[in-house]
Protein backbone atom coordinates (compact mmCIF):
# COMPACT_ATOMS: atom_id res chain seq x y z
CA UNK A 1 0.00 0.00 0.00
CA UNK A 2 1.34 3.15 -0.91
CA UNK A 3 1.63 6.18 1.23
CA UNK A 4 -0.02 9.76 0.30
CA UNK A 5 1.66 12.97 1.68
CA UNK A 6 -1.10 15.97 0.96
CA UNK A 7 -0.21 19.14 1.55
CA UNK A 8 -3.63 21.72 2.15
CA UNK A 9 -2.30 25.25 0.65
CA UNK A 10 -5.43 26.27 1.78
CA UNK A 11 -5.77 30.14 0.78
CA UNK A 12 -2.32 31.34 0.44
CA UNK A 13 -0.41 31.56 -2.67
CA UNK A 14 -0.43 33.89 -5.81
CA UNK A 15 0.07 32.92 -9.42
CA UNK A 16 3.73 32.61 -8.84
CA UNK A 17 3.32 29.59 -6.89
CA UNK A 18 2.03 27.28 -9.62
CA UNK A 19 6.03 27.21 -10.19
CA UNK A 20 6.58 25.62 -6.56
CA UNK A 21 5.59 21.95 -7.67
CA UNK A 22 8.64 21.78 -10.04
CA UNK A 23 10.88 22.37 -7.75
CA UNK A 24 10.12 19.53 -5.52
CA UNK A 25 11.69 16.87 -7.94
CA UNK A 26 14.99 17.94 -7.53
CA UNK A 27 14.14 17.53 -3.74
CA UNK A 28 13.21 13.69 -4.32
CA UNK A 29 14.85 10.22 -4.02
CA UNK A 30 13.98 7.90 -6.19
CA UNK A 31 13.21 5.51 -3.40
CA UNK A 32 10.44 8.35 -1.75
CA UNK A 33 9.10 8.26 -5.43
CA UNK A 34 8.24 4.79 -5.58
CA UNK A 35 6.94 4.24 -2.55
CA UNK A 36 4.81 7.69 -1.84
CA UNK A 37 1.88 9.23 -3.55
CA UNK A 38 2.66 13.45 -3.48
CA UNK A 39 -0.54 15.29 -3.54
CA UNK A 40 -0.55 19.27 -3.36
CA UNK A 41 -4.07 21.05 -2.85
CA UNK A 42 -3.76 24.77 -3.95
CA UNK A 43 -6.60 27.11 -4.37
CA UNK A 44 -8.53 26.48 -7.32
CA UNK A 45 -7.38 29.52 -9.62
CA UNK A 46 -3.82 27.40 -9.29
CA UNK A 47 -5.15 23.80 -10.41
CA UNK A 48 -4.73 24.21 -13.89
CA UNK A 49 -1.80 26.08 -13.75
CA UNK A 50 0.00 23.82 -11.71
CA UNK A 51 -0.96 20.61 -13.71
CA UNK A 52 1.11 22.88 -17.24
CA UNK A 53 4.16 23.61 -15.66
CA UNK A 54 4.76 20.03 -13.48
CA UNK A 55 5.46 17.97 -16.52
CA UNK A 56 6.83 14.72 -15.25
CA UNK A 57 7.98 15.92 -11.63
CA UNK A 58 6.63 13.09 -8.97
CA UNK A 59 3.23 15.49 -7.85
CA UNK A 60 -0.39 14.91 -8.07
CA UNK A 61 -2.74 17.70 -7.34
CA UNK A 62 -6.48 18.55 -5.46
CA UNK A 63 -9.01 20.92 -5.17
CA UNK A 64 -10.12 22.02 -1.75
CA UNK A 65 -13.64 21.51 -1.84
CA UNK A 66 -16.22 20.71 -4.13
CA UNK A 67 -20.05 20.95 -4.37
CA UNK A 68 -22.71 17.48 -4.79
CA UNK A 69 -24.38 18.40 -7.62
CA UNK A 70 -22.70 18.54 -10.92
CA UNK A 71 -24.36 21.76 -12.03
CA UNK A 72 -26.90 24.50 -11.41
CA UNK A 73 -27.59 27.68 -9.82
CA UNK A 74 -24.88 27.28 -6.82
CA UNK A 75 -22.70 30.85 -7.14
CA UNK A 76 -18.95 30.54 -5.92
CA UNK A 77 -19.08 26.99 -6.16
CA UNK A 78 -17.45 24.39 -8.19
CA UNK A 79 -18.31 21.01 -9.27
CA UNK A 80 -16.64 17.58 -8.72
CA UNK A 81 -16.15 17.38 -13.12
CA UNK A 82 -14.92 20.73 -12.86
CA UNK A 83 -11.88 19.76 -10.60
CA UNK A 84 -11.23 16.90 -12.55
CA UNK A 85 -11.30 19.12 -15.91
CA UNK A 86 -8.26 20.81 -14.53
CA UNK A 87 -6.18 17.67 -14.08
CA UNK A 88 -6.50 17.23 -10.69
CA UNK A 89 -6.83 13.90 -9.18
CA UNK A 90 -7.84 14.37 -5.54
CA UNK A 91 -10.30 16.43 -3.67
CA UNK A 92 -10.25 17.74 0.28
CA UNK A 93 -13.90 16.80 1.70
CA UNK A 94 -15.34 17.42 5.35
CA UNK A 95 -11.85 19.47 6.28
CA UNK A 96 -12.13 20.72 9.85
CA UNK A 97 -12.33 24.33 8.35
CA UNK A 98 -15.30 23.39 5.79
CA UNK A 99 -17.23 21.69 8.96
CA UNK A 100 -16.82 24.59 11.44
CA UNK A 101 -16.78 27.64 9.03
CA UNK A 102 -19.29 26.65 6.57
CA UNK A 103 -21.39 24.44 8.99
CA UNK A 104 -20.17 21.06 6.90
CA UNK A 105 -22.33 17.52 7.91
CA UNK A 106 -21.48 14.60 7.41
CA UNK A 107 -24.57 13.90 5.03
CA UNK A 108 -22.91 16.86 2.64
CA UNK A 109 -19.57 15.35 3.24
CA UNK A 110 -21.03 12.00 2.02
CA UNK A 111 -22.36 13.49 -1.26
CA UNK A 112 -20.00 15.36 -2.32
CA UNK A 113 -17.60 11.91 -2.08
CA UNK A 114 -20.27 9.90 -4.47
CA UNK A 115 -20.16 12.99 -6.51
CA UNK A 116 -16.25 13.16 -6.67
CA UNK A 117 -16.26 9.49 -7.16
CA UNK A 118 -18.58 9.59 -10.21
CA UNK A 119 -16.14 12.00 -11.19
CA UNK A 120 -13.16 10.32 -11.18
CA UNK A 121 -11.37 12.01 -8.19
CA UNK A 122 -9.89 10.44 -4.90
CA UNK A 123 -11.72 11.93 -2.13
CA UNK A 124 -9.93 12.69 0.79
CA UNK A 125 -12.61 13.02 3.65
CA UNK A 126 -11.28 14.54 7.25
CA UNK A 127 -12.42 13.29 10.41
CA UNK A 128 -11.27 14.84 13.95
CA UNK A 129 -12.51 15.97 17.08
CA UNK A 130 -12.28 19.10 18.98
CA UNK A 131 -10.28 19.56 22.08
CA UNK A 132 -13.63 19.40 24.10
CA UNK A 133 -14.86 16.35 22.75
CA UNK A 134 -11.07 14.80 23.42
CA UNK A 135 -11.04 15.97 27.14
CA UNK A 136 -14.81 14.74 27.27
CA UNK A 137 -13.34 11.35 26.64
CA UNK A 138 -15.83 11.25 23.07
CA UNK A 139 -12.99 11.64 20.83
CA UNK A 140 -13.54 8.03 19.91
CA UNK A 141 -17.12 8.01 19.43
CA UNK A 142 -17.07 11.22 17.54
CA UNK A 143 -15.12 10.37 14.73
CA UNK A 144 -16.91 6.83 14.42
CA UNK A 145 -19.62 8.51 14.19
CA UNK A 146 -18.19 10.66 11.08
CA UNK A 147 -17.01 7.82 9.93
CA UNK A 148 -20.04 6.25 9.32
CA UNK A 149 -22.08 9.47 8.27
CA UNK A 150 -19.04 10.85 5.76
CA UNK A 151 -18.63 7.83 3.93
CA UNK A 152 -20.22 6.44 1.05
CA UNK A 153 -21.30 3.14 0.51
CA UNK A 154 -19.13 3.44 -2.91
CA UNK A 155 -15.87 3.81 -1.37
CA UNK A 156 -13.10 1.54 -1.85
CA UNK A 157 -9.25 1.37 -1.50
CA UNK A 158 -8.84 3.20 -4.52
CA UNK A 159 -11.30 6.30 -4.75
CA UNK A 160 -10.81 7.47 -0.77
CA UNK A 161 -8.14 8.35 1.66
CA UNK A 162 -9.22 8.65 4.98
CA UNK A 163 -7.59 11.72 6.95
CA UNK A 164 -7.44 11.68 11.00
CA UNK A 165 -7.60 15.75 11.77
CA UNK A 166 -6.81 16.24 15.88
CA UNK A 167 -8.42 19.47 15.34
CA UNK A 168 -7.41 20.32 19.05
CA UNK A 169 -3.71 19.79 18.04
CA UNK A 170 -4.25 22.84 15.03
CA UNK A 171 -2.42 26.06 16.18
CA UNK A 172 -2.58 25.10 20.16
CA UNK A 173 0.87 24.11 20.61
CA UNK A 174 -0.37 20.70 21.77
CA UNK A 175 1.13 18.07 20.21
CA UNK A 176 -0.93 14.56 19.61
CA UNK A 177 1.23 11.68 21.25
CA UNK A 178 2.17 8.86 18.91
CA UNK A 179 -0.26 6.69 20.90
CA UNK A 180 -2.74 9.18 20.57
CA UNK A 181 -2.20 8.71 16.75
CA UNK A 182 -1.81 5.11 16.64
CA UNK A 183 -5.30 4.28 19.27
CA UNK A 184 -7.32 6.70 16.51
CA UNK A 185 -5.68 4.83 13.50
CA UNK A 186 -6.17 1.67 15.17
CA UNK A 187 -9.97 2.44 15.49
CA UNK A 188 -10.59 4.15 12.51
CA UNK A 189 -9.24 1.12 10.67
CA UNK A 190 -11.36 -1.34 12.75
CA UNK A 191 -14.52 0.47 11.63
CA UNK A 192 -13.46 0.89 8.31
CA UNK A 193 -12.91 -3.21 7.60
CA UNK A 194 -16.01 -3.61 9.61
CA UNK A 195 -17.99 -2.01 6.92
CA UNK A 196 -16.72 -2.20 4.10
CA UNK A 197 -14.15 -5.62 4.68
CA UNK A 198 -9.87 -6.81 5.34
CA UNK A 199 -9.72 -6.02 1.24
CA UNK A 200 -10.91 -2.15 1.31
Amino acid sequence: MRQVIAANWKMHGDFSWAAKPAALEALLDTETVNKVDLVICPPLHLLAAMEAMVEDAPVTFGAQNCHAESSGAYTGEVSAQMVAETGAAYVILGHSERRDYNGETDAQVNAKAIAAHKAGLISIICVGESFEMRESGRADEIVAAQLAGSLPDCVTGLNTVVAYEPIWAIGTGKVPSLDDIAQMHAGIRARLTERFGPDT
